[in-house]
């Protein structure tokens, strides 16, 4: 794509008062950005009305400077093999699969790989930003295992389930290909939240970003729940591992069975507010998952040789596993549990449940929450 045809397609995305939908509608009248600027004011007044025309006729403030901005960034150097590049719905290497969706954005901003192609199936992979500890573990665990067969991993870069999602298809990726895609609500010369700064950074150079918004654009708050309808759309099917009600991602779940896509859901503890938004997406009609292979079945995808994790050989001189002796972790279950619950369990003193705990905490077994409680982690 040349200047001339990218100043019109910013322009045209930039236009104050143009929705996408209009934007389509002049597309289809007039073939091309170019041919949009080019044409008389009667005659786009036809397509979107006099007001409209009125706007077209105008560059848009701090066009000029934008352009700059983004000709700067698609011509730095890449890092770590990470390209950048735009694409436009004009584009043949628009991802087909977004040109299925009710409201596909005119531009596309990628850094990193080539976004998977029909021939890849892509997964998505959301849940809550504060999630428990085994929230974070399943997320990750699923998504490496997705990873691991050569699927690519979708999510939305957000703290918590996103990050896992996105961590553990990029420990799983085989080589080659795009473990995982990160949309995001932001320009894509900045990173948000900050701290996913070092996985943003994994992501381009093994997967790729992608944002509808231009160079520059804040994080701003409705930014995030329009970009759940490109995760949902990418992908076969969408994966909710935990979510409150209302939550961002049971926004994501209803575009993605709006869209005809299946929905995952990861049940939990009936006592957990996280666990509330996958039940209700059971009871809506969410397939209940537990485990990796059982979304692969529904999905009618190839397990390959590495959906079962490898089994280490026995070894006789090797310490039993004494898990399921455990009277503590037996009387804590899987719900999160307080400290007087467990001592009223258990009949253990306070004092000796605490020093067991944190052994037990140190071990990987048991995790902290919120609220004084504490949860029993299932083995990965």
């Amino acid at each position: 794509m040349d200047r001339e045809e990218l100043a019109a397609w910013l322009r045209l995305d930039a236009t104050p008062g143009l929705g996408r939908m209009q934007a389509r509608r002049l597309l289809a009248a007039f073939s091309s950005p170019q041919s949009i600027f080019g044409a008389d004011h009667a005659a786009l007044a036809q397509v979107v009305g006099t007001g409209l025309a009125d706007a077209l006729r105008q560059p848009p403030p701090g066009l000029q400077a934008l352009l700059d901005k983004t000709c700067e960034w698609l011509d730095a150097p890449p890092q770590d093999g990470a390209a950048r590049r735009v694409l436009t719905l004009g584009d043949s290497a628009y991802p087909a699969a977004l040109l299925d969706i009710d409201d596909p954005p005119l531009m596309l901003y990628l850094l990193g790989r080539p976004l998977p192609g029909p021939e890849t199936a892509a997964i998505a992979i959301v849940g809550s930003r504060n999630p428990t500890p085994q929230g974070l573990a399943d997320a990750h665990a699923f998504a490496h295992h997705f990873s691991a067969v050569g699927m690519t991993v979708v999510s939305g870069l957000a703290q918590g389930i996103d990050g896992a999602a996105h961590a553990g298809a990029l420990d799983g990726a085989l080589e080659g290909g795009c473990a995982t895609v990160a949309f995001v609500g932001t320009g894509l010369d900045r990173v948000y939240p900050s701290q996913h700064r070092a996985l943003a950074h994994r992501i381009a150079a093994a997967g790729c970003l992608v944002s509808e918004y231009a160079l520059g654009t804040p994080p701003l708050p409705h930014n995030f729940p329009r970009r759940n309808r490109l995760i949902a759309g990418l992908s076969l099917g969408t994966l909710v591992v935990e979510a409150t009600q209302p939550s961002g991602s049971l926004i994501t779940a209803r575009v993605a069975s709006e869209q005809g896509k299946d929905v995952f859901a990861i049940p939990g503890s009936i006592h957990s507010p996280q666990s509330r938004g996958c039940h209700a997406l059971i009871r809506q009609g969410a397939k209940l998952v537990e485990s990796a292979q059982d979304v692969l079945e529904e999905l009618r995808l190839p397990s390959g040789p590495a959906t079962a994790p490898p089994r280490a050989e026995e070894d006789a001189d090797a310490e039993p596993d004494m898990e399921a002796d455990d009277p503590l972790l037996e009387a804590m279950g899987f719900a999160p549990v307080g400290l007087e619950a467990l001592v009223a369990r258990t009949g253990m003193e306070a004092s000796l449940l605490q020093v067991r705990l944190l052994e037990l905490e140190l071990d990987g077994r048991v995790a902290r929450l919120t609220g004084g409680l504490v949860q029993r982690m299932a083995r990965a």
